[in-house]
């Protein structure tokens, strides 16, 4: 049986108990409004739904992961290990591609 990706955790929704205030140009209000209109929602619902997206993004590849310890000391072991050449994969990155012929 194939693993199924567990996909990462979203913002839980709660009590929209805070407001975050921004401005913009006309041309960007009216950018976010024309997208809005597009995607069916508000343009408070778009904005906060784009901020929650890019911030999640953001965050994604800098938060804590814990492992147990033998497993922690085996990841840290692979970190620590000489690298192995890979011809292929370096004639790969050095040639130039098909489009650069």
């Amino acid at each position: 049986m194939a693993d199924t990706p567990i996909p990462a955790p979203r913002a839980r929704r709660s009590a929209k108990g805070e407001r975050i205030a921004l401005r913009a140009s006309h041309e960007q209000r009216e950018l976010i409004a024309r997208a809005s209109e597009l995607t069916s929602t508000t343009v408070t619902d778009f904005v906060l739904r784009a901020s929650i997206d890019r911030a999640e993004d953001v965050l994604a590849d800098r938060r804590e992961f814990r492992l147990p310890p033998e497993r922690w000391n085996a990841f840290v072991e692979m970190l620590d290990r000489s690298p192995v050449e890979k011809p292929r994969l370096r004639r790969l990155l050095t040639e130039p591609s098909i489009l650069e012929r």
